[in-house]
């Protein structure tokens, strides 16, 4: 048996409506991802906190001794510091403040974690008490070390998903097009920022095969757009459940890199950045 990718996953509470339905979500999570599962609470630890989560452990029969962390302050502050001091691999919350037509916004906790967790973010749209399959998932591939162990993780839960279609995609801008027309005109040799779209198209499948051997159905996308907008657009085109989103720590600490900044405002589905 491979080992999970994660050793903590980290279910973050401030006893929320939803709060049953994320943990039920991180239960899922923990059982396809981490070893343990842990939970953070934004408040003081005292005799009623105590026995609402000893109920909602049971409720989803959790172990009642499961490790919690009371931080004080601010909601996201509370988890990030607790995140750190903890040295939580993943952090599950909820993701929404309010939904509008054809979008929705995140909350500004989950804007927060989003942007300046040092660790992984799953974030969940509407959690359920019992997880539905995660039947379609949308991975934004970056050619790198950090990118390809992204797309690892992101098979292993495909797999145990039971996925029925894992899509790997690329934005192509008419900035990268205009890039490789000049570069044409030139006759340099392309790099991973002048390419051609059909260039883009046999990189992103190479970069798909260099997982190896698969029994997840995987379709690769290279998406034609000039915003990161067109993932949303293409996300939502899709049904997909799960937006996978890499960003090297090393590379991007305490931000997101620009062509996914947008998230820190909307959200197209249940999302999951990778740190």
């Amino acid at each position: 048996m491979i080992d999970p990718p994660y050793r903590t996953v980290a279910v973050a509470s401030t006893f929320s409506p939803r709060f049953l339905q994320v943990l039920a979500e991180g239960k899922r999570i923990r059982d396809r991802l981490a070893s343990q599962l842990h939970l953070i609470y934004v408040g003081k630890r005292d005799e009623e906190t105590t026995r609402k989560f000893s109920s909602a452990l049971r409720q989803l029969d959790l172990p009642v001794d499961s490790t919690i962390y009371y931080h004080e302050g601010d909601p996201a502050g509370a988890i990030l510091e607790a995140a750190t001091a903890n040295a939580i691999d993943l952090i599950v919350a909820g993701a929404l403040e309010k939904e509008a037509v054809l979008r929705q916004f995140l909350g500004n906790v989950a804007r927060r974690l989003v942007r300046e967790a040092t660790c992984s973010v799953m974030l969940f749209t509407k959690p359920d008490h019992h997880p539905k399959p995660l039947g379609r998932i949308v991975l934004m591939a970056e050619y790198s070390d950090h990118g390809r162990a992204a797309l690892h993780k992101a098979l292993r839960l495909a797999a145990l998903e039971q996925c029925e279609k894992l899509f790997v995609i690329r934005v192509y801008t008419t900035f990268d097009e205009a890039r490789a027309k000049a570069r044409k005109r030139s006759a340099k040799s392309g790099s991973n920022s002048t390419r051609t779209l059909e260039e883009e198209e046999t990189a992103l499948e190479q970069f798909i095969d260099s997982a190896g051997q698969t029994d997840v159905p995987i379709e690769a996308r290279c998406i034609r757009g000039n915003t990161g907008y067109a993932v949303l657009d293409f996300v939502q085109s899709v049904e997909a459940l799960l937006l996978v989103v890499p960003v090297d720590p090393e590379t991007f600490a305490g931000g997101l890199p620009a062509h996914v900044a947008w998230l820190t405002d909307v959200i197209p589905c249940n999302l999951w950045v990778i740190r």
